[in-house]
């Protein structure tokens, strides 16, 4: 039975830890602080006191199978995006004891600057809009430059906005009225929580080395469309919309409307999701939240 060590184990990686527990493996979970350790042994997942930004932490890890790295970024944190992503992965391949047969690394579709709507595969050309989206593919990189010396050849799966239960996106500005800054005919591109969990367990299961796979549900909704549905479900006043000045902070990522195809990840490692897009999966989010 394989042994998997999830790195940061937060709302994606808890998740995913859980899933391979039922089936009966081993699976160890880094936490940064021990108030944490005992959610994941709720879950059946071993906790490990480790933080990819503190080399020492890191040379006690297991020995496993697998790793699927997921370090979320806290931005109440002290250290930046770039930290946390770029310098926190190169830590862990370059201190990290054992040697996987399979090395997951979770990215972002942020990497994406596309603006005119259209459909993205995973073999496009990855232009970043904003600087999130430039940490995210710099620490791709790293997992691409370091891990052939850990023989290592990682595979990256690029999730899109993730949602689901306590964690609907502007579910509290909606509830005061605010207003949307910006287009609401753009797209977002979503999956949710339960079903990226699913897709990561099935990319450490299946995934090919050295592949990208787009972690996304079949159908992205424009946002009038997502956030109408939030409101009507939540018994509140119907989402307002205003333009985009260009000194927002907002505005470069206003620049950014894409559809993210998933066509790879259902195709080759023949997953099934459980909402397929935001009529099924949004009531569920909320229900449970």
């Amino acid at each position: 039975m394989s042994r998997t060590l999830i790195v940061g184990c937060g709302y994606l990686g808890q998740r995913a830890g859980k899933l391979l527990a039922a089936r009966g493996e081993t699976v160890y979970g880094t936490v940064r602080s021990p108030a944490r350790a005992a959610s994941l042994l709720e879950a059946g997942i071993e906790p490990v006191i480790a933080n990819v930004l503190a080399t020492d932490s890191l040379a006690a890890l297991p020995d496993v199978d697998r790793v699927l790295y997921c370090v979320g970024f806290d931005r109440s944190g002290a250290d930046s995006m770039r930290t946390v992503y770029v310098e926190g992965v190169r830590n862990f391949l370059e201190h990290f004891p054992g040697t996987p047969d399979q090395f997951v690394y979770v990215s972002s579709t942020g990497v994406y600057g596309r603006n005119d709507g259209g459909w993205i595969f995973e073999d496009d050309a990855a232009e970043p809009a904003h600087e999130s989206g430039r940490v995210c593919l710099d620490a791709e990189a790293v997992t691409r430059r370091l891990g052939p010396g850990r023989n290592l050849n990682p595979v990256v799966i690029r999730c899109s906005g993730l949602y689901g239960p306590h964690r609907i996106p502007r579910k509290a500005s909606l509830a005061r009225n605010e207003p949307i800054t910006g287009d609401p005919t753009k797209f977002l591109n979503l999956i949710h929580i339960d079903d990226a969990a699913s897709l990561a367990v099935a990319t450490l299961d299946r995934g090919e080395p050295g592949r990208i796979y787009h972690v996304s549900d079949d159908r992205p909704a424009e946002r009038k469309e997502f956030y109408n549905l939030v409101t009507t479900l939540l018994g509140i006043a119907p989402p307002r919309f205003t333009a985009l000045t260009p000194d927002n902070p907002a505005a470069a990522r206003e620049e950014s409307n894409k559809r993210i195809s998933n066509r790879r990840i259902r195709s080759e490692l023949q997953v099934e999701l459980t909402f397929p897009d935001i009529q099924s999966g949004v009531p569920a989010a909320i229900a449970a939240s």
